[in-house]
């Protein structure tokens, strides 16, 4: 545990409200100018600064913005560009959008230069990187959020909205996965779809265990109440052996090519169990090598009643906890308990005609609870409670699925925390 000596926790952490946020985004790679497009949407949220190493992407993106009738942005580059953009005094929040490596060091950087930071997924890569993130969000009293938009998935936000009104009793256990064939990505060019510089694949080569637990772990965490009523305990995994990304690579370059002779430690497929301090338990699992159909499995089971949405949407409840909801039935049942940010925001996406709903909830969301002095949905412990599962479950598979103990980044103060 952490010397928490000279600092208290940032547990409901709200600050003035900011009328317009100034935002800057670091890194303009594909994720970049995605973020840069959304947030062109959200009211109140101002593209000031931008920064990229490849000057392509910059001038793509203030193209963006001119053809959004937007000012023009102070555009950073080179390799310490990020590092000017965060002492700014034009910014009051920063979006990191780089590659994993980078997430946590960019963050930091900016909370001690002041500034509040969004970090895509993961938000750090080993449990010290989010302790660091953990300490310096406390010592610097910034927000410091990590962007899981499967939070605001419609179908998560109706199980969590049904598990707060007590339809699905006790929640007991819950699943969560990120089940996406990415083989072609890691293998293609930049100009092509590909990662900048192959770094997914790098990281295949060199790590195994969950490295991406963050998509299938938000919803469930937050259902749970984790690090509000309960946390994270401990931890088992597993992996397969690796046989799928060389399987691609021999059918798709030949089978005496450099990619089909590279060896690979992550495993295919990775399942992590992990149990709560109450006695609920979380089955994650991993896999971007298999020609699985995409999944996120969001299973949740209660005392009283049953949710998944992959491979189809289905709730049960007592007394006919055996037999799905069909058709009408369960129609009515997802719209009785549509959450209101799904209820209000989510038709606003829609209205808008954007084309990813949980995204625009997410970047609404964060805006707006900034703009309005609230604390954010999702805070640094949950950004380092998810992130964790990186380093702990890669040390569980290399020794035989020891369990691994899960840190309390809050200090104990969880259990005085209520939503």
């Amino acid at each position: 545990m952490k010397d928490s000596s000279t600092r208290s926790h940032v547990l409901r952490l709200a600050h003035d409200p900011i009328p317009t946020v100034h935002i800057g985004i670091i890194g303009l790679g594909n994720r970049g100018l995605l973020t840069l497009k959304r947030y062109l949407q959200i009211e109140g949220a101002e593209i000031n600064a931008l920064c990229e190493i490849r000057e392509g992407n910059l001038e793509k993106a203030r193209y963006l913005l001119k053809e959004a009738n937007r000012p023009e942005a102070t555009g950073y580059t080179g390799t310490e560009g990020w590092k000017k953009m965060c002492e700014s005094n034009e910014l009051d929040l920063v979006f990191i959008c780089t590659d994993w490596l980078m997430h946590t060091p960019m963050a930091i950087f900016a909370m001690e230069c002041g500034k509040h930071v969004a970090i895509e997924v993961p938000a750090a890569m080993s449990v010290e990187e989010c302790w660091q993130l953990v300490d310096t969000a406390e010592k610097t009293r910034r927000h410091c959020i990590m962007l899981e938009n499967c939070c605001y998935d419609p179908f998560a936000l109706t199980t969590l909205n049904m598990a707060r009104r007590g339809v699905l009793g006790e929640i007991m256990h819950v699943e969560g996965a990120y089940i996406h064939d990415l083989r072609s990505m890691y293998f293609a060019e930049e100009s092509e779809g590909g990662y900048h510089n192959h770094w997914g694949k790098k990281y295949s080569i060199e790590h195994t265990g969950n490295p991406y637990p963050t998509h299938g772990l938000g919803p469930a965490c937050q259902i749970l109440d984790i690090h509000r009523s309960d946390r994270m305990e401990y931890l088992v995994s597993m992996s397969t052996h690796q046989a799928g990304m060389s399987e691609y690579a021999h059918r798709m370059f030949g089978e005496y090519s450099p990619e089909a002779n590279q060896k690979y430690l992550l495993g295919d497929v990775n399942t992590t169990l992990i149990h709560t301090v109450k006695g609920k338990t979380i089955m994650l699992q991993y896999d971007v090598s298999t020609p699985r159909p995409y999944s996120r499995l969001q299973t949740v089971c209660g005392t009283m009643g049953f949710a998944q949405k992959y491979p189809v949407p289905r709730i049960a409840l007592e007394p006919n906890g055996d037999t799905p909801l069909q058709g009408e039935m369960l129609e009515k049942t997802l719209a009785r308990y549509k959450h209101p940010f799904s209820a209000t925001i989510g038709e606003e996406a829609h209205h808008k005609g954007l084309p990813n709903e949980m995204n625009y909830v997410m970047d609404y969301r964060l805006i707006y609870c900034l703009r309005n002095g609230l604390p954010l949905d999702m805070d640094v412990y949950d950004a380092a409670e998810w992130s964790c599962i990186t380093e702990l479950s890669e040390k569980s598979v290399l020794n035989k699925s020891m369990p691994m103990e899960i840190p309390d980044f809050t200090r104990g103060a969880w259990k005085d925390c209520k939503y």
